[in-house]
Parts: C-alpha cells; sequence; structure tokens
C-alpha cells in the first residue's frame, strides 16, 4: 500500500514539475521566430491570427527569401482572399437575419449578449492556454489526429453549405420554385451567372427529407430535419473529395477552400444584434492578441503545433513553381471573421437606415470595409518592415471601430448606431423576466 502511495507521489510531482515547465516555458521567451507550421519553416508569425512568410524546410536549413515579385503576389492574394469571405459574408448575413425574423422564437439563432462579448476573450485565453498544455503534455500526432477529424467533418459541411449556393447561383436561371418542387414547373428566375446561358433546361430535382423525431402520445418532437436534392448531394461529394485531398496531401488550394468556407460561414451565422456588442467584443480581443503575441510565446507555440486549416495561405513562389509552391504568406482565420462579423453589422445596420430613413448608400459598410482594408495593409506594411510577429487586431480593431464611429458622429447617428439591434427585445419579455426572478 505504502509502495502504491510512494508511485502516486512520484507521478503527481512529475505532472507538477512538467506543468511548471510549462508556465516557465510559456512566459519566458515571446520572439521566437523560427518555427514549423505543417513542415514549413515561418519568419514572423501572428499565433493562430497570424500574418507570416513561410518557407519549406525540406529545402535547406535556412529561410530561403522571396523575390519583391514573389511577395507582392502573396501580399495581394491574401488580402483580396480576405475582402471576398467578407464582402459575401455580410451580405449573406443581411438575408439571414432577414430570414430568422421570420422564424419562431424557439428555432431563432443565438444572439451574442454584452457579457458574452466581454467572456469572450477569457474563454478564447483559457481555450488557448488549454491546447498549449495539450500540446506539452501529449504527442502532438495525437492532439492533432484528433483535431484534423474534428475540422475535417466541419469543413466537409462548411464546403457543402459553400457549393450548395454556387449551385444554386449557376443553376438560378432554371430551378425551381417551392411550388415547383411538387408540380415539376419551371421558375425563371433572373440571370445572375455568367455561366448560365451555356447550361440547359433542367427537370425539377426531386427533394429528399431525412429526420429524427420523437413521438410521445400526440406530441412530437423534431431533433433533426434535412431536406436535399441533387445539388446538395453533388456539393456533398465535391467537398469530400476537398476534404480527402487536404487530409493526404495538405496542399495550400485545399486549405484556402476550407478557410474561405469556414470564414464565410461564420461571418454570415455569427449575430452580434449590437454595435456596444461589438465594440465591446472587438476591444477585448485587441488586448488579447496583443497579450498572447508579445507577452508570451503561448500563441506562437499553439500555432507552430496546430495542424488545421485555421489560415489562409498564399505562396510566394507562385511565379517560379506554381501549384507546386512551397514558400507562403499567411494570414489566420481569426482577423478576418472577427472584425468581419462587425463589418456585417455594419451593413445590417445600413440597410435599416434604408428602411427608417430612406437612405439608398451604405455608408457604414463601405467605410468600415476600407478600414478593414487599409488596416490588413498596414499589418502587412509593419510586418514586412520590422521582420516580427505582428497582432493584426492591433491594426484592424482601431480601423474598424474608429472610422465608422467617427462617420457616426459627423452624421448624427451614433445615438441611432448604438440603439439599433438585429432582434429587438420585447419590453414585456424583460418586465416578465423580471417579474420570475422577484417571484423566485
Amino acid at each position: 500500500m505504502s509502495s502504491f502511495a510512494e508511485n502516486v507521489g512520484k507521478q503527481l510531482g512529475l505532472v507538477v514539475q512538467n506543468f511548471g515547465k510549462a508556465l516557465r516555458d510559456a512566459f519566458h521567451s515571446a520572439d521566437i521566430v523560427d518555427l514549423k507550421i505543417n513542415g514549413t519553416d515561418v519568419s514572423a508569425l501572428d499565433g493562430g491570427n497570424a500574418t507570416a512568410n513561410a518557407t519549406d524546410a525540406a529545402l535547406s536549413g535556412k529561410k530561403i527569401p522571396a523575390t519583391p515579385e514573389g511577395l507582392a503576389v502573396a501580399y495581394v492574394g491574401l488580402v483580396i482572399m480576405a475582402l471576398v469571405p467578407i464582402y459575401f459574408g455580410s451580405w449573406r448575413s443581411v438575408k439571414f437575419q432577414k430570414h430568422s425574423k421570420t422564424l419562431p422564437k424557439d428555432q431563432q439563432p443565438e444572439k451574442m449578449s454584452s457579457k458574452d462579448a466581454m467572456m469572450f476573450p477569457v474563454i478564447a485565453s483559457c481555450a488557448l492556454f488549454g491546447l498549449y498544455l495539450l500540446f506539452h503534455f501529449f504527442g502532438k500526432e495525437y492532439v492533432n489526429f484528433v483535431l484534423t477529424a474534428y475540422f475535417f467533418v466541419l469543413g466537409i459541411l462548411s464546403l457543402t453549405s459553400f457549393f450548395t449556393c454556387v449551385l444554386i447561383l449557376t443553376y438560378c436561371k432554371v430551378w425551381v420554385s417551392s411550388v415547383g418542387r411538387e408540380t415539376g414547373e419551371l421558375t425563371a428566375f433572373p440571370s445572375c451567372s455568367p455561366f448560365v446561358g451555356m447550361i440547359p433546361l433542367v427537370p425539377a430535382e426531386p427533394v429528399y427529407k431525412f429526420s429524427f423525431n420523437s413521438k410521445k402520445g400526440t406530441e412530437t418532437t423534431s431533433y433533426f430535419d434535412l431536406e436535399f436534392g441533387f445539388k446538395e448531394i453533388l456539393a456533398f461529394l465535391i467537398s469530400a473529395a476537398c476534404g480527402v485531398w487536404y487530409m493526404l496531401q495538405k496542399h495550400w488550394v485545399a486549405n484556402n477552400l476550407f478557410g474561405l468556407a469556414f470564414s464565410l460561414n461564420a461571418i454570415e451565422l455569427l449575430t452580434l444584434n449590437k454595435v456596444l456588442t461589438g465594440v465591446t467584443l472587438l476591444g477585448g480581443l485587441f488586448f488579447y492578441d496583443i497579450f498572447w503575441v508579445f507577452g508570451s510565446n503561448v500563441m506562437v507555440f499553439v500555432a507552430k503545433s496546430f495542424d488545421a486549416p485555421i489560415k489562409l495561405i498564399f505562396p510566394q513562389d507562385l511565379l517560379e513553381n506554381g501549384f507546386a509552391a512551397k514558400n507562403f504568406a499567411m494570414l489566420g482565420l481569426g482577423d478576418i471573421v472577427i472584425p468581419g462579423i462587425f463589418v456585417a453589422l455594419m451593413l445590417r445596420f445600413d440597410t435599416h437606415l434604408q428602411e427608417k430613413l430612406k437612405r439608398r448608400t451604405n455608408w457604414y459598410f463601405n467605410a468600415t470595409f476600407l478600414a478593414y482594408f487599409l488596416g490588413l495593409v498596414a499589418t502587412i506594411v509593419v510586418m514586412h518592415v520590422f521582420k516580427h510577429a505582428q497582432p493584426a487586431l492591433l491594426y484592424l480593431v482601431p480601423a474598424c471601430l474608429g472610422i465608422p464611429l467617427l462617420l457616426a458622429l459627423v452624421k448624427g447617428d451614433l445615438r441611432e448606431m448604438f440603439a439599433y439591434e438585429d432582434h429587438p427585445v420585447d419590453p414585456a419579455e424583460i418586465a416578465a423576466a423580471k417579474q420570475s426572478k422577484k417571484t423566485e
């Protein structure tokens, strides 16, 4: 018995010792420059929200510098890939919010409250440090196996949604309406794709339904309800092929397909609801990004160890090596999604002003979208000049918050902006909630 207790004590001692070592390593040095991600050396990295230059370590022990032309192509490619999901995701969020308002309250999407926004940097910090400890205590191959499986499934679902929209746009000229699904009639929509004239008329597609319900007496509870047709099946097959391609080769094109799909869906579906919530969220993550990039080595270590499509990458040697390029510039998805959901909120605010005040211009969306572009360019310039990891939110947050707020102050819309809500709460519900608390 004493032997067993002694062994347990030794094991606990080792755990404590390793935990202490992990803490010392985390905050000992934050200026590590030479890293590897997916077999790639990275010269200047912003952790999970990264803007970096990378070169394949298999070529040599030293980082091969990119040509000025290659750098220009890579940075322009990254900027374009960052702007595309923000622009289209913002417009899709307008349609999504309008649709969600027609749903029953129990089916409406979750809304982020100000309390959630305040807690988000804390939760993100705990998750980041938790991953750091996991990579420290367990082998990277085991942790990455679980993460890869998770992102493989999540990526296929995101890509299926993305490719379904592409197919709908392609076939929208002859796609059947909801009535036509049953009657077999075709409905001609306005042409919205440059390829639509090349596609012949197609018959009405059959609709399949997969649902999971439970029935107790006369009451039926629905847990899962999915309708799909040929376009969804085709989109799923294409997405699965991309997923297998990424799993086998980790090719940068497959990585970017996953990253763009993640960003587009996140910007469309995440709901800030109020401008104050967005200001709170971006302000908290502003300090989160600075601390974990400049104040510790945790984000850098996790990004080095994390093997998943959480970034967009573009080759700097594309002109020399084509699709077999190995020298990458990189931008983390957090630097796209976090400012992107605020840009989308500004577009929905513009839509609100158009409905209420009959305005015709998307002033705040255009200004915030331009602010994001300028902040991203500033991040790349500073990173390139100083050759050091830069927390992109350090530049993106002041730009994306400062410019629309200043514009609202000039135009006299500041009060209206902070009063706006995507889903206004009924005062009667607030009163009922307060009354229920008093009775408890």
